[in-house]
C-alpha cells in the first residue's frame, strides 16, 4: 500500500496490479483504497504465471491508451519512491525506459548494471560478477514509454532477462540512481528490516506522522483507530494497523501488527509479523521472526519462537524452535 499511496501523491490516476492467485481477494481489498486515494485500480489477471513482463501485455489496452509513460514496480521492495524525479529524468533523456538503481556493498551477490562511461545509458547486465564491474543493481522500479509494449507478448516472459538486454542493445534504456534507503522485503526477516528503514526515513522527513506518548519508545506508527491499554511499551520500529487492540501491559518491538489483531494483556511480541485479526494471548511470548497468518490464535501463557503459522490455526502448546505450522 505504501507504493500505491506514493503513486497517488505523485499524481498517478490509474494503477494496474498483476495477480495470479485468488485475484478476487485482492480486488475486494483494493476497492476500499481505490475510493480512499481517488485512483482507478485495474487488474491484470494471469490464468498462468506470466513472469515479470507478460502481465504488461495483458494490460496493453490500459498502459498503451496514450503516449504518456507509465511506472512498473516490483511489489516486494520498499524505499522513498522518487516518482516525480523519475518522470523528469525519463523525459529528459527521451529513451524508451528508465531503471531505478541502488548501490550495494557486495555486488557479487546480484546482477550488476553497467552504463556507458560518463553517461546513464545502460550497456549491459552482468549476473553475480566475480570481478568488480560496478556496484549498482536493479531496484525494481521502472518507467517506460508505451512503445515497450511492442516488445512483449502475453506469454511467460522475464523483463530482466528477455526484454531489458534488447532495449540496452538498442540504446533505449537508462539508469537513475536512487537516493536513500532500499530493501527487498520479500522474506519476513527482510520485511522487518525494511520496516525499520521506512520508519527511520519517516522520522527524518515527517516526524509528525509518528506516534508519541509515554508508551512509545523509538519510531512507532499507529493507526488512529487502534486502542492501546495502560502500562504498555511499544517500539522501537513497530507499526500498528487499523482497529488493533493492545491490552494493558503488553510489550511490542520490531514488529508489524496488522489490521484487526489483538495483543492481550502482558503479552510480549518481538521481531514478529502479526497477521490480520490474529490474537496473542495474555502473558504469551512471540518472537524470533515469527509470522502469524490471518485469524491465528495463540493461547495464553505460550512461547512461540520463529514459527510461521498458516491462517486460521489455533496454538495451544509452545513452539520452541522455528517451523511451519500448517
Amino acid at each position: 500500500m505504501h507504493q500505491i499511496e506514493s503513486l497517488a501523491k505523485a499524481g498517478v490516476t490509474d494503477v494496474v496490479l498483476a495477480v495470479n492467485y485468488r485475484p478476487e481477494i485482492m480486488q475486494a481489498t483494493m476497492k476500499e483504497y481505490e475510493e480512499k486515494l481517488g485512483l482507478s485500480i485495474h487488474f491484470s489477471v494471469e490464468s498462468e504465471p506470466l513472469g515479470t513482463a507478460g502481465p504488461l501485455a495483458l494490460a496493453k489496452e490500459i498502459l498503451g491508451k496514450d503516449e504518456e509513460p507509465f511506472f512498473v514496480l516490483n511489489s516486494d521492495i520498499i524505499c522513498d519512491f522518487p516518482f516525480e524525479e523519475m518522470v523528469a529524468f525519463h523525459k529528459k533523456h527521451g529513451a524508451e525506459g528508465t531503471i531505478l538503481v541502488t548501490k550495494v556493498e557486495e555486488p557479487s551477490k546480484y546482477g550488476v548494471i553497467v552504463t556507458a562511461a560518463g553517461t546513464t545509458q545502460i550497456e549491459s547486465f552482468v549476473e553475480k560478477p566475480k570481478e568488480f564491474v560496478g556496484d549498482r543493481i536493479n531496484a525494481g522500479i521502472y518507467i517506460f514509454n508505451p512503445k515497450i509494449l511492442d516488445r512483449i507478448q502475453p506469454k511467460p516472459t522475464s523483463i530482466e532477462k528477455e526484454v531489458f538486454p534488447d532495449m540496452a542493445k538498442d540504446g533505449e534504456l537508462h539508469s537513475m540512481d536512487l537516493k536513500g534507503y532500499w530493501m527487498d522485503v520479500g522474506q519476513p526477516k527482510d520485511y522487518l528490516i525494511g520496516l525499520g528503514l521506512y520508519l527511520g526515513s519517516l522520522a527524518e522527513k515527517k516526524p509528525q506522522n509518528l506516534h508519541k506518548g509515554e508508551c512509545v519508545k523509538g519510531n512507532v506508527l499507529v493507526d488512529s483507530t487502534a486502542q492501546i491499554g495502560k502500562g504498555c511499551l511499544i517500539g522501537p520500529n513497530v507499526t500498528v494497523g487499523a482497529n488493533v487492540i493492545i491490552e494493558d501491559g503488553a510489550r511490542i518491538s520490531n514488529s508489524a501488527v496488522m489490521e484487526g489483531a489483538r495483543i492481550k494483556s502482558h503479552a510480549f511480541v518481538s521481531s514478529t509479523i502479526i497477521g490480520w485479526r490474529a490474537t496473542v494471548g495474555s502473558w504469551s511470548r512471540v518472537e524470533g521472526g515469527a509470522v502469524l497468518g490471518d485469524d491465528v490464535a495463540v493461547g495464553d501463557e505460550l512461547y512461540v519462537n520463529g514459527a510461521i503459522v498458516l491462517p486460521n490455526k489455533t496454538l495451544s502448546t509452545n513452539i520452541a524452535t522455528p517451523q511451519i505450522i500448517m
